[in-house]
């Protein structure tokens, strides 16, 4: 499988990223308008905040799940048993923040969201027309009035050798929002399991924005999008020694957003969560 490099400046970005996201469930952007001297300044900080025990401050409220995620809490993946080897911090536009920080990642989560915006007008444009009648509003006004969209600033920690057999620092796992956007992290691993049913590397350079379809925008779709599985593999060698930081963006529709004939957002999400509780 191979995964184009689309310039966001090129007079058919919009058709030749749409085309990616359709065939792969992913597209990646080059010259994009977020700024990567504010990406470096996230991902420099942030590591050394992760880095203080002043994180433990803004432990994460099981009611409202803002604030930090520690890795005895870590995410277990769909069908899987082992947390994934990281720590995170969610950010929400009402949510915690640390003071030990600037406001760089409060400014790229509102940069981000615009973005995102028009990201999903060209999914819209792009969309066949029998595709697009199934969309119960525009694909960007399900975002309105939203207050779940989540900056998710992630760290995956140096490889000790003392791991759960098993733990990888991301499972295999589709993301459940409508379209996440990822400035390319600082460590490569991402993989996408493609339609011949093999891993393949993402394009992992730095200053390219790899964007996935979530799956929301697969259910509202009817499959014409598809949320493709991927993972973070553990590094070997001299990589396993460095740590990585990730800077996922998640759209995530209001909860009244009609996604098909058997699901709003809201319950769509719930039974997702269900499912990761073990309930279902």
């Amino acid at each position: 499988m191979h995964l184009p490099i689309v310039d966001y400046r090129s007079p058919t970005a919009a058709q030749d990223f749409c085309r990616s996201l359709h065939e792969t469930g992913f597209g990646v952007l080059r010259n994009h308008p977020l700024d990567q001297t504010l990406v470096e300044g996230i991902y420099a900080e942030w590591l050394a905040f992760f880095q203080t025990a002043a994180k433990h401050q803004y432990l994460t409220d099981p009611a409202t799940h803002d604030g930090y995620f520690p890795p005895s809490v870590s995410e277990i993946a769909k069908n899987n048993t082992r947390r994934d080897l990281k720590e995170f911090f969610h950010i929400y536009s009402w949510g915690r923040y640390p003071a030990e920080v600037s406001d760089a990642a409060r400014r790229y989560y509102t940069l981000g969201s615009q973005l995102a915006a028009t990201l999903l007008n060209w999914v819209e444009d792009n969309s066949p027309a029998d595709i697009k009648t199934r969309y119960s509003v525009p694909l960007p006004s399900m975002l309105d009035g939203s207050d779940h969209t989540l900056l998710r600033v992630l760290h995956y920690p140096p490889l000790r050798g003392d791991e759960e057999p098993g733990a990888v620092r991301a499972a295999a796992h589709g993301d459940i929002n409508l379209l996440t956007i990822l400035p390319a992290a600082t460590e490569p691993g991402l993989q996408v399991l493609g339609k011949d049913q093999a891993w393949h590397d993402v394009p992992c350079d730095f200053g390219l924005l790899i964007v996935n379809i979530g799956d929301m925008l697969e259910e509202a779709s009817g499959g014409y999008y598809p949320s493709t599985v991927h993972r973070v593999l553990n590094p070997t060698g001299a990589a396993a020694t460095k740590p990585r930081i990730s800077l996922p963006l998640f759209l995530h529709p209001r909860r009244d957003v009609v996604l098909s004939e058997r699901y709003t957002v809201g319950s769509y999400f719930d039974e997702r969560m269900r499912e990761l509780r073990g309930e279902a």
